[in-house]
């Protein structure tokens, strides 16, 4: 069961930014995450390099400070909001709930859910 100090220091480097830093620091060698129904990805170094690839894809990414945060036990549930902005084009503002399962102080196992179709520009008129 993790400390709330504990999560608190996760939601810190995630609201900065440094999203690869969080998943070094803050999730086990063998997490999982999954996106709504989607099959699990597996291994911090996958995870890694999926989060490095998304990093690529945008010029810039900023997570809003955290407000709604659940902890019961070894279980976690976050509200986030993120702004996701391309080179070119509109940002796209993404909102998500994340159910975490931590093992000690550490995430094993975490799952986003969505509505994927926030994952694509606003249409224009």
């Amino acid at each position: 069961m993790p400390a709330r100090e504990r999560v608190e220091a996760f939601l810190a480097l995630v609201e900065r930014a440094q999203y690869v830093e969080a998943l070094e620091q803050f999730y086990h060698p063998d997490a999982t995450m999954q996106d709504n129904q989607q099959p699990p990805r597996v291994g911090l170094g996958r995870l890694i390099a999926d989060e490095r690839a998304t990093m690529a894809r945008f010029a810039h990414m900023k997570t809003d400070p955290v407000t709604d945060l659940l902890i019961d036990g070894d279980k976690v549930m976050i509200r986030w909001r993120f702004t996701f902005t391309p080179a070119e084009g509109p940002a796209v503002v993404m909102e998500e709930l994340t159910l975490q399962r931590w093992d000690g102080e550490r995430i094993a196992e975490e799952r986003f859910f969505y509505d994927p179709r926030q994952t694509r520009p606003p249409a224009t008129p």
